[in-house]
């Protein structure tokens, strides 16, 4: 059984997600089935209110009703999950749950990942798409969170700063 563990969306009553999260988790840890029922998730974003000049700093749940499970698909790990209580059934056709693609897991911001950029500040780089392909410039911003940069172009003898994807450029020696 050499299968991956992937994401799936479990449809709970609303106002049950936690409860139904705290359930998946003493079930698997009473029946010994961290092998197949990896971790639980409730997506939520954190939002700043100001009330009365008041700051007050509060979670709401972005998919109400939803409680994301990484878990390798059984019978058994199905059926645990199934009848929770709370739980009304697995986001997918009919009894066949559907795993979530990797590009809904990377919008959900479920599962973060290491990004490695070999641009740093004050790396000389030559653009190789867009524009201003062939244009060398130094790096004065990297963003590797929104895959962006800011490089210093010389164009026409003046200094101009333009944002740019990290795919867009290329590090080249210092010149």
């Amino acid at each position: 059984m050499a299968e991956s563990a992937k994401w799936y969306v479990v449809h709970t009553y609303s106002g049950y997600e936690n409860t139904v999260k705290a359930s998946i988790e003493k079930a698997v840890e009473n029946r010994k089935m961290h092998d197949l029922i990896h971790e639980i998730n409730i997506p939520v974003e954190t939002v700043t209110e100001i009330v009365d000049s008041k700051t007050k700093v509060t979670e709401h749940k972005i998919f109400p009703g939803y409680v994301l499970v990484k878990m390798i698909l059984t019978d058994d790990s199905w059926h645990l999950v199934r009848n929770v209580r709370g739980v009304t059934g697995f986001v997918g056709s009919e009894n066949k749950a559907i795993p979530l693609s990797e590009e809904e897991i990377l919008a959900l911001g479920v599962e973060k990942r290491e990004i490695v950029v070999g641009v740093k500040v004050g790396d000389t780089v030559k653009v190789i798409d867009g524009p201003l392909d062939g244009f060398l410039g130094t790096v004065d911003e990297v963003d590797a969170e929104k895959n962006r940069l800011r490089v210093v172009l010389s164009m026409f003898g003046r200094e101009t700063p333009v944002d740019l994807e990290l795919d867009q450029v290329e590090v080249t020696e210092a010149i």
